[in-house]
């Protein structure tokens, strides 16, 4: 029987944008893949995305008809970048020690971790298989931002640009989330390559308006942040300082957690702002009704160039719901943003009084129709033709 090693680290139930683009992917492949007599075999991780989060219990190992899941426990040892790192290097060994003496017919990885789409690479080349890689995010371009060390990034930069090439250069097939990437790619041109986006989710598409939001019992006006509170998403960098500058009648409400949290509570610690509330990442069922309630949506990310030419998964959850969506994003989000996404405003990332002048000037009373976006960018469609595009290197 065939094999298509599926690598994805993060997977139902846990919570990422990686998890659900790839837990939906695979739902759609697996059938069709059997259609082929083909198993399509994921390794991945045991829930871990917030230390703040119990997902559900998840098995270890799962057999779905012709999908196999092998979900490997790593180690959660301190927090932010040290714990990423470790439990990541865990993961990597385990998978490759794994797949020893295994065949495979095609590889699938993602990349938003670059060590998936390097380990991708490495199997691929042993197994003397395609490579099938989906470009999430330009790792590499972001770290060589984020990386301020003089020293160790002169030692860290050219290992990782170095595995990049490597990856990039040996896949048959890339694909790229964001349009924004297609212009770094053109040097890879043994590749085909494609741009199949995020999408919506049927859970957003049949619940979004399906709940009534809570009878309001006062005028304040909620802002909602629902995500990761990371270096990327730059949050300390603006909620403390809007939250100040918008006063009493706004309060901002966060579901989230990462390793930038602390630092985001000693702003709103510093500026003395008390409209700020910091929960815990919910699962999406819960979110829903926090989505439906709140009066603003929004979606940040950091001051970096390397984000000027991303294309985030929260924009599409987001825009299933009739509610204004605030973003600071830069570059190619920011221009699909306002090309495709009505009742919408963007500005700045990180420029608080331009976030504060858009809130008070958006048109609230307006009726929102996202019909024409949502119809276009369905999870499910797609999903089709990505899995159409895998299962053509059997």
């Amino acid at each position: 029987m065939k094999r298509i090693v599926f690598i994805s680290y993060f997977f139902e139930p846990d919570l990422s944008a990686g998890s659900f683009r790839n837990s939906s992917l695979v739902k759609v492949l697996a059938p069709l893949a059997a259609e082929q007599n083909c198993l399509v075999e994921v390794y991945t991780s045991t829930p871990n995305r917030y230390s703040s989060y119990q997902a559900e219990e998840a098995l270890e190992y799962e057999r779905k008809g012709s999908l196999i899941i092998n979900r490997i426990s790593t180690p959660q040892i301190g927090r932010g970048k040290f714990r990423v790192i470790t439990a990541f290097l865990a993961f990597f060994l385990k998978v490759l020690w794994m797949v020893r003496g295994k065949k495979a017919e095609l590889v699938y990885a993602t990349s938003s971790k670059l060590l998936s789409a390097y380990m991708g690479y490495i199997m691929a080349v042993r197994k003397k298989a395609p490579l099938y890689l989906d470009i999430r995010d330009l790792f590499a371009l972001n770290m060589d931002e984020i990386i301020r060390s003089g020293t160790f990034k002169s030692i860290v930069m050219p290992v990782l640009n170095h595995m990049e090439r490597k990856a990039f250069g040996y896949a048959t097939h890339i694909n790229l989330i964001s349009g924004g990437f297609r212009p770094l790619f053109r040097s890879y041109g043994q590749a085909t390559v494609t741009e199949f986006t995020n999408g919506i989710d049927n859970m957003f598409l049949t619940e979004a308006g399906s709940g009534v939001a809570p009878q309001k019992k006062d005028d304040l006006k909620t802002i909602l942040y629902a995500g990761n509170i990371g270096e990327g998403q730059g949050l300390h960098k603006i909620i403390p300082q809007a939250a100040q500058k918008l006063g009493a009648g706004y309060r901002f409400l966060i579901y989230g957690d990462g390793g930038m949290r602390p630092l985001l509570e000693e702003g709103i610690v510093a500026l003395g702002v008390r409209n700020v509330e910091i929960r815990d990442p919910v699962p999406r069922k819960e979110l829903i009704a926090a989505y439906q309630a709140a009066d603003f949506l929004f979606i940040h990310l950091n001051n970096y160039k390397a984000f000027e030419k991303v294309l985030p998964s929260k924009i599409f959850e987001l825009s299933a719901f009739s509610k204004p969506m605030i973003a600071g994003v830069g570059g190619f989000p920011g221009q699909f943003i306002r090309s495709e996404i009505p009742h919408s405003f963007v500005f700045d990332p990180c420029d608080a009084d331009a976030m504060v002048a858009g809130i008070h000037a958006f048109p609230v009373d307006e009726p929102i129709d996202r019909t024409a976006f949502v119809r276009k960018y369905t999870r499910d469609r797609i999903n089709q033709a990505m899995a159409a595009s895998i299962l053509q290197y059997l």
